[in-house]
């Protein structure tokens, strides 16, 4: 099993149709969702979406899925498309990209049910423009900046739900934490790390 951060539990905490979410697992690897205790799955990947991916996501997870519907190099009415898609399979909400078009979120809007979650990368993003076109959560990504972003957003905007990357450490996370975000976001290990983990094991046991 891979465990998140115990730090993560001293987030508020996102509750979408009843759910309180605070942890997501940011993987589309299968076995990794089979076996991790995150309480979501924030499911994007750096290639055009498709549905037969993330029917197979939301097939496989036992936990709520936030799908990536594009927004950047994927727009319009495909990533509409995938969105009411990604809805009718059971998807907990929908992820778009920085670059996605106010336009776009608020064509969204009016397709889909379930939340919208925007990607800011930047301090300089567009929140209130986010947030009027149909937009409820904020997923702040800014690597190294990402706590910095948080706080500059939460200043602003104190009730609106906020996803953050965590970062590596648990000092880190709790940084973010404080910044103000609401729920982090996590990046597990590889199965291919955790097997050279295991046939380590294997091999120090078998010269023993």
């Amino acid at each position: 099993m891979i465990r998140v951060p115990e730090v993560i539990d001293q987030v508020s905490g996102i509750r979408i149709f009843g759910k309180l979410i605070k942890s997501l697992v940011f993987t589309t690897d299968v076995a990794i969702i089979r076996n991790c205790n995150a309480n979501a799955v924030i499911a994007v990947y750096p290639f055009t979406p498709q549905p037969i991916i993330t029917h197979s996501i939301i097939n496989c997870s036992d936990v709520p899925v936030f799908c990536g519907v594009g927004g950047g190099v994927t727009g319009g009415k495909r990533a509409c498309n995938l969105a009411e898609d990604a809805e009718f399979q059971g998807a907990m909400g929908v992820v778009v990209n920085a670059p996605t078009p106010n336009e776009t979120i608020e064509y969204l809007h009016q397709k889909v049910e379930i939340p919208i979650v925007i990607t800011v990368v930047s301090e300089n993003a567009d929140i209130e423009g986010r947030l009027k076109a149909g937009a409820s959560i904020i997923n702040v990504s800014g690597g190294a900046k990402t706590a910095e972003i948080v706080r500059h957003i939460r200043e602003k905007y104190p009730d609106v739900p906020i996803i953050a990357t965590g970062g590596p450490t648990d000092e880190s996370i709790l940084k973010t934490i404080e910044a103000g975000a609401n729920a982090i976001t996590y990046t597990p290990p590889t199965t291919a790390d955790k097997f050279a983990e295991i046939m380590e094991r294997y091999r120090n046991t078998l010269e023993l």
